[in-house]
């Protein structure tokens, strides 16, 4: 009597395990889970790009300042930090608010003249 009652009970607790085990397989397998699944896993993915992104241009930064900082010590721009100003607008101001140079020259329209 108690093997039947052992292997009745056995088969009751597999038969639970084994349905539960179904239904949560079903449940995880809907169109509503499925798409909540991929949506998790694509935001997961953008995550980990912008972090590697992020930390790619702070490398990108920063060896870029070391490298502007050797080459300015080897043309010596970082030995004056005072530069002299661009004379260039004022020479232009100048010639323009000249009436004989505004009526004797044609204009250029290139706009990477300047570049």
């Amino acid at each position: 009597m108690f093997r039947r009652t052992f292997w009745f009970t056995t088969g009751v607790a597999a038969g639970v395990w084994a349905t539960t085990k179904v239904n949560r397989k079903l449940r995880q397998l809907t169109p509503e889970s499925l798409a909540a699944s991929a949506a998790n896993k694509a935001l997961e993915t953008g995550h980990r790009i912008k972090d590697r992104a992020v930390g790619f241009a702070l490398d990108v930064r920063e060896n870029m300042a070391r490298r502007e900082e050797e080459l300015g010590d080897a043309l010596g721009i970082n030995a004056d930090p005072e530069l002299p100003a661009q004379r260039r607008f004022a020479v232009i101001e100048n010639q323009r608010s000249n009436p004989k140079y505004i009526e004797n020259t044609t204009y250029s329209y290139d706009r990477n003249e300047d570049h």
